[in-house]
């Protein structure tokens, strides 16, 4: 067992490495998506001040709806989603108006396609 430890430490510590830099990453691809959002929807300082929570919200039930996507049959979790997108609109356009929060989905899959082409040049360079 004492033979073992060296490589436990090693293998626990890589793993906290990984996990840090995959969180790291993560923030950043967040920063990136605040940014753009911003940008994209034109949002005054007190229309972001009050969108973010809301957004936060919103992006908190999507994420649990992916996380749970795994099991589930593609047209129903399409449905979900489209679900908790009708049910934030109201909130999202009582703060931002409704012409901003239909450019709001826009703009969220114009950053995810982006994204993706940005992670892919990263891969090849």
């Amino acid at each position: 067992m004492k033979r073992m430890l060296p490589f436990v430490i090693l293998f626990i510590s890589s793993f906290a490495y990984s996990a840090q830099a995959q969180r790291s990453q993560n923030e950043k691809i967040e920063a990136l998506k605040i940014a753009f959002l911003t940008e994209r929807l034109q949002l005054t300082s007190s229309e972001a001040q009050q969108f973010w929570p809301v957004y936060q919200s919103y992006q908190n039930e999507v994420k649990g709806l992916r996380a749970d996507r795994k099991d589930g049959d593609i047209l129903e979790n399409e449905e979900k989603l489209l679900a908790i997108k009708k049910k934030y609109r109201p909130s999202f356009e009582k703060v931002i108006g409704a012409d901003k929060t239909s450019r709001l989905y826009q703009a969220e899959k114009d950053f995810r396609t982006v994204l993706i082409k940005r992670l892919r040049n990263q891969r090849k360079n």
